[in-house]
């Protein structure tokens, strides 16, 4: 289940803004965020936002929220995040994660007027 935390409309095409929230996300240390292709068709990108643990081959992802972008035009995309909502402490503490997270996206990723 999840919980739409905010949505606002941003300059650039989503293949732009889902490189720029990527790159956030490694910017943070101990996320992901990647396009899942077969959620995605040619107006819509979905974007699976997970945290990171371990190294190497014994990488570990657990799913806390989801980005979904989607074409408006004009070179505009409207953005959307989404919490995963999950009742246990470990993904509690994930929550704090991904909202620090959402609140980088919200503040580096212009509104458009």
């Amino acid at each position: 289940m999840s919980e739409k935390l905010f949505e606002f409309v941003t300059a650039g095409s989503p293949r732009a803004v889902s490189g720029a929230i990527e790159q956030l996300a490694v910017g943070l240390g101990s996320l992901t965020a990647i396009v899942v292709p077969w959620e995605s068709d040619s107006t819509n990108l979905c974007m699976a936002v997970a945290s990171t643990q371990g190294e190497g081959w014994a990488l570990e992802h657990t799913n806390i929220g989801t980005v979904r972008l989607t074409d408006v035009g004009n070179e505009m995309t409207r953005v959307e995040v989404l919490a995963d909502l999950q009742e246990n402490a470990e993904h509690q503490r994930l929550a704090k994660l991904f909202a620090r997270f959402s609140s980088e996206v919200q503040s580096r990723l212009p509104v458009a007027q």
